[in-house]
């Protein structure tokens, strides 16, 4: 086996909280007098943290309006986000075979840890992961690579050991700094060519893509 652990980002990875994001988002903005975003500018700021989610679409600097956006999106994510979040198609059941064959599975991601579980929950996957390292659960959020090392660090691995899984130049990064091999999938708005720069084993379109080469298990 040539991996001992997979970690993975979440959204754009493993699966699609697009319209829970767009509802938290403008629900947010509008609390804030801000106009409504459309989709696609939403869209490229997930995997981003709350608060460069509210920079990068108002381009306000202001860290007291952003953590008044980030107040305001958890209220109406708490309502939204895991009933409208789904799992890619025969993700599910891909990991359980990896499972089955003794890989550690994670997740890494700017989401929170419980919504991460709520998720998991409402989709049947719970007791896939091994490990699920969400925003609360650390000081620095990615591309800083402590959640990713962190997860490492529980399984007791070397990082050579594990390959990170991601869908953002976000994810390219926090391997990068972690000094951990690295796979991408394209699934998110981020393609192939923006990925080249960055260190990799693979760019696949999928994470179905990626459980479908034997080679890399």
């Amino acid at each position: 086996m040539k991996w001992k652990g997979i970690v993975f980002d979440f959204d754009y990875t493993l699966g699609d909280s697009t319209k829970g994001i767009v509802a938290s988002i403008n629900y947010a903005m509008k609390k804030l007098g801000h106009q409504k975003y459309p989709e696609e500018a939403i869209r490229k700021t997930v995997g981003l943290s709350l608060f460069d989610t509210y920079r990068q679409l108002t381009e306000d600097e202001n860290p007291e309006n952003a953590g008044i956006f980030a107040s305001c999106f958890r209220d109406k994510a708490d309502e939204v986000m895991a009933s409208h979040t789904q799992l890619y198609p025969g993700v599910l059941e891909g990991l359980r075979e990896w499972k089955k064959a003794g890989m550690k599975l994670g997740i890494v991601t700017t989401k929170y840890h419980y919504r991460i579980d709520q998720i998991l929950k409402l989709c049947h996957g719970e007791g896939i992961f091994d490990r699920i390292v969400g925003g609360e659960d650390v000081e620095r959020e990615k591309p800083d690579p402590e959640g990713l090392l962190f997860c490492i660090d529980a399984w007791g691995m070397k990082k050579e050991e594990v390959l990170y899984v991601g869908d953002s130049l976000v994810d390219a990064k926090t391997a990068k700094n972690a000094g951990v091999p690295f796979c991408a999938v394209t699934t998110g708005t981020t393609d192939e060519e923006a990925f080249r720069p960055f260190p990799h084993v693979g760019i696949y379109e999928s994470v179905n893509h990626l459980i479908h080469m034997e080679h890399l298990i």
